[in-house]
């Protein structure tokens, strides 16, 4: 991508906030904590006090430009339930000063970042969690799945993690279906079984808990037939998300992005379902930043960039 002057770029997932500048010519990526969600939702100000301070880390020339920058554009996890899209706004425009704000939902920013593009298109991301979204940025505009670790998110870490223990569990009670070899993994992992439920459902980091145990599968994969079958299902199920993102598009470009398409088992099977109807995956070419950027890139030369009510707002 091409150098910006005066623009900001921020992504905020629940892993970390990743923020990088250009003015003039592109900065370093910095990083601060990510989402925290308590009681009210996501704490918003936290997280745009740790990106202000991020922006005045230095005494340069770059550093005194960036503190006003031209345009920042600000791609958030969780906009759609755990945060006031309207304070959002307010919150980042106030605290980071610059002419013109965007904040939009990081499924918009992961499908531009992937796709280089604005422009219709789909994206899966298979991360802890998992939700798609396709768009023509016109009319259609669709998220699928991303409902969490317990109602949905099919196809991602947590997800293939929590089937994983699922069937080391049958195979710890002696049913049919178990895996042997998942018990034993999982037992160096986590410790005895009687001690998976509470690690799995009481404690606030359960998700990346049960990602954690995602390897554990994708490793067996390759001697182990029931894990096998979980890892197909999982990369089934992220290209069941992403065609229904996409369906009613003219000419999308689909791709797919997250740590799990690391995984060989995943990915075949995901492109072996795309297959089935005739569509394929293209090279995710970039991630949410890279996006928050091109969007940041086509406010500043242009004076607009796509809305919508629910996933890009302006100020």
């Amino acid at each position: 991508m091409n150098e910006c002057t005066g623009v900001v770029a921020v992504d905020v997932g629940g892993s970390g906030l990743r923020l990088q500048r250009y003015a003039g010519s592109p900065g370093p990526v910095l990083t601060a904590p990510g989402v925290r969600v308590g009681s009210g939702g996501i704490d918003v100000p936290a997280l745009v006090a740790d990106a202000r301070s991020l922006l005045d880390g230095g005494d340069s020339e770059i550093d005194s430009v960036a503190r006003q920058p031209e345009v920042v554009v600000w791609s958030m996890r969780g906009l759609l339930f755990l945060a006031d899209r309207t304070d959002v706004l307010r919150t980042v425009a106030q605290g980071l000063g610059a002419r013109r704000t965007v904040v939009v939902s990081d499924a918009v920013a992961n499908l531009v970042g992937a796709t280089g593009r604005i422009g219709p298109g789909a994206v899966v991301a298979a991360g802890t969690g998992a939700v798609a979204f396709g768009t023509d940025f016109d009319r259609q505009w669709r998220r699928v799945d991303g409902w969490g670790h317990v109602l949905g998110d099919a196809g991602s870490a947590a997800t293939l993690g929590m089937a994983g223990l699922r069937v080391a569990l049958r195979a710890h009670d002696g049913l049919p279906d178990g895996s042997s070899s998942l018990l034993s993994a999982a037992v160096d992992l986590l410790g005895p079984p009687e001690r998976w439920p509470r690690l799995v459902m009481t404690t606030t980091d359960a998700p990346e808990r049960l990602a954690a145990v995602a390897p554990l599968v994708t490793a067996a994969a390759e001697t182990d037939p029931v894990a096998r079958a979980l890892c197909g299902q999982a990369g089934s199920d992220l290209a069941d998300s992403l065609l229904r993102a996409a369906d009613g598009l003219e000419h999308p470009v689909l791709t797919a992005t997250g740590g799990l398409l690391a995984a060989t088992p995943v990915a075949e099977a995901l492109d072996r379902r795309l297959a089935q109807v005739g569509a394929r995956r293209s090279p995710a070419l970039g991630g949410a930043l890279e996006g928050a950027l091109h969007l940041a890139r086509q406010l500043r030369d242009t004076g607009h960039v796509p809305e919508h009510p629910a996933y890009v707002i302006t100020r």
